[in-house]
């Protein structure tokens, strides 16, 4: 725990969702300005990213962190909406707030108040302009799976495949089809809001094998809801050969959502990192 004395603001304990308007006005000295973060945390037992009524998502905690830091209410804006169960290794956020001492100071003070499973990694200063969300060029997701059973220290990050039986080679058989742009509505999920336009670009479908670890990167300008584990789950099925690799290929054409298409498990994805310059190099 962090010795806050010298601080110059007060940090007052309150309950967890407890209303942030009703804190203290004290706020450090200083001039609001903006700031980038870059954040990992372990998603098992948060219910993803976005703020929840109950109050038990990674964005719930954070802003509840920097409420008691900054003695008045601080909104956060994230670069991507990871599901529950969901890591990040890479996510970025951003929010504005007043602070006149050094970054590694504001780091350390939001890590002393956030539970075990979130780390914040990295604060920076940012731009007026800069937007966590519609600043990004793209994001790289990974998606582990492990042939048989993960041992216990991998169960919370990775998908075991038990009496699954994998091949790879038809796997690459059909990774190609997912490349480009295209209406990606057949393997994306419903979650109650309208999105504008369902077709999504992606650059790259890679898989790689090592041992009994299976993993595979997507890297795109965006995706839709359970996109990456909708792709994954139909690339397992392929793998396992109980879809062909031409089948992705109609599926995709199809935009259509069918029982098909089944999500591969939350644990095994991570968000690993956000693109705010496009990659030059795309594979």
């Amino acid at each position: 725990m962090l010795d806050f004395e010298g601080f110059p603001y007060p940090f007052e304990r309150i309950q967890f969702g407890e209303n942030l308007s009703s804190m203290p006005k004290g706020k450090p000295a200083g001039e609001s300005r903006r700031w980038r973060c870059l954040c990992s945390y372990d998603g098992t037992d948060f219910a993803g990213w976005q703020k929840q009524p109950n109050g038990l998502a990674v964005q719930d905690r954070i802003e509840h962190a920097l409420g008691e830091i900054f003695g008045q209410v601080i909104r956060t804006v994230g670069a991507g909406r990871t599901d529950a169960g969901v890591h990040a290794d890479g996510q970025v956020f951003h929010f504005d707030g007043p602070w006149q001492h050094s970054c590694t100071s504001m780091l350390q003070a939001i890590r002393s108040k956030l539970p075990a499973g979130i780390s914040p990694l990295e604060i920076i200063p940012a731009k007026p302009n800069f937007h966590a969300l519609s600043s990004a060029k793209g994001k790289r997701y990974r998606y582990r799976a492990i042939r048989g059973w993960a041992k216990p220290r991998d169960e919370r990050f990775a998908h075991s495949l038990k009496n699954r039986r994998i091949d790879c080679e038809k796997i690459n058989q059909a990774v190609g089809f997912f490349i480009g742009e295209h209406d990606f509505t057949a393997f994306s999920a419903n979650r109650g809001a309208v999105e504008q336009s369902s077709v999504r670009k992606v650059w790259k479908v890679k898989l790689t094998e090592k041992n009994e670890l299976i993993e595979f990167v997507v890297e795109g300008e965006g995706f839709l809801y359970k996109m990456v584990r909708s792709m994954v789950g139909a690339l397992l099925d392929v793998g396992s050969g109980k879809m062909e690799p031409s089948e992705i290929e109609q599926i995709l054409q199809s935009c259509i959502r069918t029982e098909r298409v089944v999500s591969a498990p939350a644990k095994g994805l991570s968000l690993e990192k956000v693109f705010y310059r496009k990659p030059r190099v795309v594979e």
